[in-house]
């Protein structure tokens, strides 16, 4: 962690406008030093040297929160839930950054602190809501930053800064320590320069914390990995009207070089009719339940379009609210019919449709901020989770279902050609396979649709043996063989723990489940036959599923 050589970057880049709060360069060093002294005393601290921004609609611990209001500030006496667990491992907290007032707009420029700049281009908007806390990671001040999305926040400013941005499925960060937005919808998201370490700063905050009441667990069979063969929606056309010309262009020319994932035309109607509910229907009615009466108080500082638009739903009848949930459900179930209907598992959309500049905003403010959140506006109304990725000439999203985040991650590294580092998962169990659940085999199937995520391949210790049942399936048995010097290669896969029912009960005799020792020491979950049922068969020669003798 090079805290003076942040403080020369901020210098460098002149860019005040991205910071309500920059804490005093000796508090920064002196708490790097403190978690340089919990690591040197034997922690675990996977943020170790890792400097963060933080969106100041997010309480850090001593500092004001405005939610670039400054007539609202008031000073937390404790973090929020996703601070303390970024520091608990190991990160820093350079500041609190600039937004759009109350979290309210996609552009970046409303806010009595000043208009957020985009790092490559200052005539153009850094996108918000979470501006400061995107070009605080694209100017490389920072390592990660916090920002938080209700319509797009978290993703609009990562298309337009060429950065990383993940927004979980709603409810798996706790938002205990935020001032809300829409408090049904609200996210903490993640900024970063590369997917792996946003990755991890989500997976570190995730949880429930006891407090916020919306917050909640994965389910334990949630999938662990992408599937083997991942289709993903794409939109027809029609669907990209919104779209520059040039953003356009450069999303065709991506669809043409991804590989590894299918492409399907999928009619966005539903999606984007949802997305049009967040602001024209009666939900923009959350804000005012969030803040209407601080802006009814006229503080200092407000912004007049912010007031505007949180004012105007200070009236809304519960009756048009009522109506709306029954028209997103509505929605969603089309939606979610039209993705079955092409086999997807998912989305993928360009996270934006432009890169406006700050003239075309004070021009336009509302319809400029409209057109920033086409494909982002309807994602937390359909309590998806979502990864803002950058490509050439265009930032794009992969969208999927509600905690299919390990799936949304493991596919929008397939489109960066970024591995994801294996993670460790207390709700995963790690099984060995030996023969026809083996990558490219017939059973194999039954391992990805529960999501599981392979290993590679792995040698059992001395003392087992694998025979051909010959039986229909083509299966082989793998048993103990005491005292003998036979070995046999397999794979590894690590999947959801309710998934082992689910292969169990699929395993046809004399195969069950039991544990197996590797070569390196280990001993994992395998697949093992009845000793009683195959001690007649002759053991295959190479201890390979794959090597065995074949005959047509």
């Amino acid at each position: 962690m090079n805290v003076v050589a942040a403080y020369d970057r901020i210098a460098a880049v002149d860019r005040p406008e991205v910071w309500i709060h920059l804490r005093p360069q000796a508090d920064v060093e002196a708490e790097a030093a403190a978690q340089q002294a919990r690591a040197a005393a034997g922690e675990d601290l996977p943020l170790l040297g890792r400097l963060v921004a933080v969106k100041d609609n997010i309480d850090v611990a001593g500092l004001p929160t405005t939610a670039g209001c400054p007539g609202v500030a008031w000073t937390p006496e404790a973090d929020a839930t996703a601070v303390a667990r970024l520091r608990a491992a190991g990160a820093v907290v350079l500041g609190k950054t600039n937004l759009d007032q109350f979290a309210t707009g996609l552009v970046g420029t409303r806010s009595p602190y000043g208009a957020v700049r985009s790092a490559a281009d200052p005539e153009r908007i850094s996108g918000g809501s979470s501006s400061g806390s995107a070009v605080a990671v694209a100017l490389g001040i920072v390592d990660l930053a916090l920002g938080t999305d209700t319509a797009g926040s978290g993703r609009v400013p990562a298309a337009l800064q060429g950065i990383v941005g993940i927004k979980p499925t709603p409810g798996l960060v706790p938002t205990t320590g935020v001032l809300p937005a829409c408090r049904s919808l609200d996210c903490v998201s993640v900024f970063a320069r590369d997917l792996p370490l946003a990755a991890l700063a989500v997976r570190l905050m995730s949880g429930p914390d006891g407090v916020d009441a919306l917050a909640r667990p994965v389910p334990a069979h949630a999938p662990l990995a992408g599937p083997e063969h991942p289709v993903l929606a794409v939109p027809r056309a029609e669907d990209l009207s919104a779209v520059d010309p040039q953003w356009r262009a450069a999303f065709d020319g991506l669809r043409s070089t991804i590989t590894g994932i299918e492409l399907r035309e999928i009619d966005l109607a539903p999606f984007l009719a949802a997305a049009r509910l967040l602001y024209d229907g009666a939900f923009v009615a959350e804000r005012w339940a969030a803040v209407g009466p601080l802006v009814e108080s006229a503080p200092d500082g407000l912004d007049p379009t912010v007031g505007a638009i949180i004012g105007a739903a200070r009236d809304l009848p519960a009756h048009r609210y009522a109506a709306d949930l029954i028209t997103l459900a509505e929605l969603r179930a089309a939606a979610e019919r039209a993705l079955a209907e092409v086999g997807a598992d998912g989305l993928l959309l360009p996270t934006t449709t432009h890169h406006p500049t700050l003239a075309e905003v004070a021009a336009d403010p509302v319809g400029v901020n409209s057109r920033l959140g086409t494909f982002t506006n309807f994602c937390n109304l359909f309590g998806y989770t979502a990864v803002a990725v950058p490509t050439p000439g265009i930032g794009v999203s992969v969208l999927t279902p509600g905690f299919t985040d390990a799936g949304a991650l493991d596919l929008a590294a397939r489109i960066l050609g970024t591995p994801l580092p294996l993670s460790d998962d207390d709700r995963a169990v790690d099984l060995l396979v030996v023969g026809a659940h083996l990558s490219g085999l017939p059973l194999h199937g039954r391992l990805r649709r529960h999501g599981a995520r392979p290993l590679g391949e792995v040698r059992t210790a001395p003392g087992y043996r694998l025979v051909a049942l010959g039986d229909p399936l083509d299966r082989p048995g793998l048993v103990r063989a005491p005292g003998e010097d036979r070995t046999v290669v397999g794979e590894l896969w690590r999947l959801p723990r309710p998934a082992l029912a689910d292969l169990l009960a699929e395993s046809l005799p004399p195969l069950g489940l039991g544990w197996v020792d590797l070569s390196d020491g280990r001993t994992v979950l395998g697949y093992l036959a009845e000793h009683a049922a195959v001690r007649e068969l002759d053991a295959l020669p190479g201890g390979s599923w794959r090597d065995r003798p074949v005959t047509v």
